[in-house]
């Protein structure tokens, strides 16, 4: 069982706030983990070793940042087992999954620490003679993070990286239905980076809130939902913090044609269900066109079916629970009432009992059809196992179709029409575009959403720099000049 209290100033402090548990998602009588809310004091205290920390480490040199960061990243890396196990008995999700997440942002995290020492600035001609002018970046400051429960791993290190490349301090609050994996990355911190650079909250919203709200705090980086992301706007707002939101999405694939429609059938599968559905860049919509939709739905629902419901733990189980009951009656909220819409359940469609894994938190993988642009179910963010499909005449309508949602994540488009690939490219309203492939990102390139999936620069790649560094314009006249 897992016991982690709060990282301040380098040591693990036991919080005086309320006591929580976190649970087994696939077998929810199972205690996994015992934690307590870090209390108010706690929280200065984390600010103020925070605000040291900083000023120490954003004196190292770039290059020697880089190294320590890269030794970290080393040393996370062998816990990625321990890691993945926490993830999965925590988060729910398969091992293979938590493995691969770990991965996925290690690799994420060691091209963020060769940002380090990389140019970020520039030298720009001077209007006077004898004038020098240059760009600057200098690090923000102390960053304050919040992650989501479905991630436990590539999030945080996606906050973690960058913030400590750039040479600030980070003060770090993991969801409290998955904390270990947070704290087992700090944990392979002591010793190597210095105290203060990171530290490690534990609690709900009000700890969260108090965080981010505080004038010690430079800079705000939150993913979740887009209703708290509007909450955490509202509270940095009083100390004009620097923000940087990655909220939620309603991503698409537009099938219009292809050669290898398996294949295509393949990735949209992959991106729907992995995670049970329950990721930002999740496909959850299925624009088709009208002489290609049958096909693509008997494709879907065969896929659909072939998905193995069980406990992560089991190496046979290709999709685990969701996260937990309230999300469970959530998803099978949205399915009902699309039902009660006109929708037709082609496969799934309901609660599934894995006998290994009694009261276990499972959603049948599901596919709906007769889905219209105007239902909840193809507009609202579902975050669960649930796929719908919705046929189109025109490639003009599947762009309306595509772009008529206030989400802007990202989105997929099947075709081998290079017209339709630049309009797609030109007018897809989302912050990350893939061409004949899921939404699965490269390491380095930026990630983000528009519209309400996203406020201020992208979590990494070479812009996140916007974000975790401010800008100087510097003139330099020359002695005698």
């Amino acid at each position: 069982m897992y016991t982690f209290h709060s990282l301040i100033d380098g040591e693990w402090q036991a919080g005086t706030g309320e006591a929580f548990a976190t649970f087994n998602p696939a077998a929810p009588d199972e205690t996994v983990g015992t934690y307590r809310a870090t209390s108010a004091d706690g929280i200065g205290a984390a600010l103020d070793a925070a605000r040291l920390g900083q000023a120490r480490w954003a004196a190292y040199p770039p290059a020697e940042r880089a190294r320590l960061l890269n030794r970290f990243l080393d040393a996370v890396e062998q816990q990625t087992e321990a890691i993945a196990h926490a993830v999965t008995l925590e988060q729910g999700k398969p091992l293979a999954e938590g493995r691969g997440e770990t991965g996925k942002a290690l690799r994420e995290a060691r091209f963020m620490a060769g940002e380090a020492v990389r140019s970020h600035g520039g030298v720009v001609p001077a209007q006077k003679p004898g004038c020098r002018n240059m760009v600057l970046r200098r690090p923000r400051g102390v960053i304050a993070a919040i992650t989501p429960w479905n991630f436990p791993v590539l999030t945080p290190m996606r906050k973690i990286a960058p913030a400590l490349a750039h040479g600030n301090a980070i003060v770090l609050k993991p969801s409290e239905l998955t904390p270990a994996a947070a704290c087992l990355i700090a944990e392979a911190a002591r010793g190597i980076l210095p105290d203060g650079v990171m530290q490690i909250l534990q609690g709900g919203g009000s700890v969260g809130g108090a965080l981010v709200s505080d004038r010690r705090v430079h800079g705000v980086t939150f993913t979740g939902s887009v209703a708290t992301g509007k909450a955490i706007y509202a509270a940095a707002a009083g100390s004009l913090a620097e923000l940087s939101l990655e909220l939620g999405g309603k991503n698409a694939v537009v099938i219009n044609d292809t050669d290898d429609l398996d294949g295509c059938l393949d990735q949209v599968v992959g991106a729907a269900f992995q995670c049970a559905g329950q990721r930002c860049t999740a496909i959850s919509r299925v624009i088709v066109a009208a002489g290609m939709h049958d096909a693509v739905a008997d494709g879907l629902r065969a896929r659909a079916e072939a998905v193995v419901l069980g406990s992560g733990q089991d190496p046979a189980t290709t999709m685990g629970p969701l996260i937990n009951r309230e999300q469970l009656e959530r998803v099978a909220g949205f399915v009902d009432r699309a039902r009660a819409e006109g929708a037709a359940v082609l496969t799934g469609g309901g609660h599934a009992r894995v006998e290994a894994c009694p009261g276990g938190h499972f959603y049948q993988p599901t596919v709906l059809t007769d889905v219209t642009p105007g239902m909840e179910a193809a507009r609202e963010e579902i975050f669960g196992p649930v796929l719908t499909v919705t046929p189109y005449r025109d490639f003009d309508q599947a762009l309306s179709i595509l772009n008529d949602v206030d989400y802007g994540l990202t989105s997929s488009l099947f075709s081998n029409d290079a017209a339709l690939i630049q309009r797609f490219l030109d007018e897809s309203d989302n912050g990350m575009l893939h061409v004949n492939h899921g939404t699965v990102p490269d390491d380095h390139m930026p990630f983000g959403g528009i519209k309400s999936s996203g406020v201020g620069a992208y979590s990494v790649g070479p812009s996140a720099v916007q974000f975790y560094t401010t800008e100087h314009s510097a003139y330099v006249k020359q002695a005698g000049g």
